[in-house]
């Protein structure tokens, strides 16, 4: 399954220029530094655009700046879910400065009731912006994760203060440094001396100590100690792998009417559910085979009936030349021997009069009968009950004839169609 990773641009901050003055980031179009994975793993694509421009993948995962979020330790209060973000706004008010009900926030993976969690915290209008815009170039975020969490082997990343400012030939303006452990998460500018204080000397055995290139040379020379170069690219991926999803409470992503449809049709196209795909395929071939297989020899068989059909006819009738229907034709020419020689047929007056005398009961009256072209008609006996009845239908059946109820105490005659055995 393919992952689209997109780095979302740090939140515009103020920051001084030449003059003592103030200046923001450029405007125009804003562009993303993205990376596209096959499998959340490798390196397939790597770039910067504007929104429109960002390829398409399975599944989109935003990763935030370590400046855009704010870290704090809390015990997992017991609430509903419905309360539960404002019982973590009210523990929060004391430990951020603005307003609890204008700050996202979001719980750390498999946080329990009654146990020591992280909370991350972030300006909820920028983050609800930037996930607008993606979704106005039709990409549908799944996922937001930190770029830096609470975790350990301790970690410190040199980087960049602000996208557009140059980190400048002195080795700290425009650097800045975030430093990850168990305790938090805390981002420091190298200018002054914050963060020679701050950050621990020595360092944590088993501290990964990164660097995004353009400031590897200056955190080198601040460090006094080799840098491991990060690029944005490794990043990323890196970040993505995390089990943290900051889009929770408000921004929870609703998987309903087509958007449920396509979760659910990228995972079936997910690698995972690929021998499934490929043995339904074989199935449906082997299926669409077999009845091509079944239709063509049972349409060979009811030709070679027909064949033989004909071939019959032909050979007791040698006067008929144009065969259409075998056994319509084979019994009018039957029929038309049968009335040459006199011989009754199953539907005259006389065969059924016959059938009729051998199944009457020897105790009753044969009363009044009707014969004409559609069989032959009798008036059953008023004091019949329907057990005699049902017996001469069972008698007339087996001598070849069906008995049908009229509906005014009589009942009709006529020969079984062609092909019905009789008695059944």
């Amino acid at each position: 399954m393919s992952i689209l990773i997109i780095q979302l641009p740090a939140r515009p901050r103020h920051v001084a220029d030449a003059d003592g003055g103030e200046s923001s980031t450029p405007s125009g179009p804003r562009e993303y530094a993205y990376v596209l994975s096959p499998d959340g793993l490798s390196l397939g694509r790597q770039g910067r655009c504007t929104a429109p421009m960002l390829p398409r993948a399975d599944s989109v995962v935003a990763v935030m700046a370590p400046t855009d979020l704010s870290w704090h330790r809390i015990t997992l209060p017991k609430a509903p879910a419905s309360r539960l973000r404002a019982a973590l706004a009210g523990m929060l008010e004391d430990a951020v400065l603005d307003d609890p009900e204008d700050l996202h926030l979001a719980l750390s993976p498999q946080a329990k009731v009654g146990q020591p969690c992280w909370v991350a915290a972030c300006d909820h209008t920028w983050l609800t912006s930037q996930l607008m815009a993606l979704e106005k170039a039709k990409l549908r975020v799944d996922r937001v994760v930190p770029g830096l969490a609470p975790d350990e082997p301790a970690t410190a990343l040199f980087h960049e203060a602000q996208e557009g400012v140059d980190p400048g030939s002195d080795g700290a303006a425009g650097v800045m440094l975030s430093w990850s452990t168990t305790e938090g998460v805390a981002t420091w500018p190298l200018t002054g001396t914050l963060a020679h204080v701050l950050l621990p000397d020595p360092l944590p055995p088993q501290t990964r100590v990164l660097a995004t290139p353009p400031v590897a040379a200056p955190a080198e020379r601040w460090l006094g100690r080799p840098v491991t170069v990060q690029t944005e690219s490794e990043h990323l991926l890196l970040a993505a792998r995390s089990l943290w999803n900051l889009l929770q409470f408000e921004l929870t992503p609703r998987s309903k009417g087509v958007y449920a449809f396509n979760d659910q049709w990228r995972r079936l196209m997910g690698p995972q559910w690929r021998p499934a795909r490929m043995g339904l395929a074989v199935l449906i071939v082997v299926q669409v085979l077999g009845l091509n297989l079944w239709a063509w020899h049972q349409e060979r068989l009811l030709k070679t009936r027909k064949a033989e059909m004909a071939q019959l006819l032909k050979q007791a009738y040698p006067q008929v030349q144009v065969v259409v229907d075998p056994a319509a034709q084979m019994r009018r020419e039957t029929d038309a021997l049968r009335m040459l020689a006199g011989v009754p047929g199953d539907a005259d007056l006389e065969a059924m009069l016959a059938a009729v005398v051998r199944a009457w009961p020897e105790d009753r009256t044969l009363g009044a009968f009707r014969y004409g072209s559609e069989g032959l008609a009798l008036t059953l006996p008023p004091n019949w009950g329907p057990a005699e009845a049902d017996f001469f239908r069972v008698r007339m059946a087996r001598a070849g004839l069906q008995a049908q109820d009229s509906g005014d105490g009589r009942v009709l005659l006529s020969a079984l169609p062609a092909g019905q055995v009789p008695g059944r």
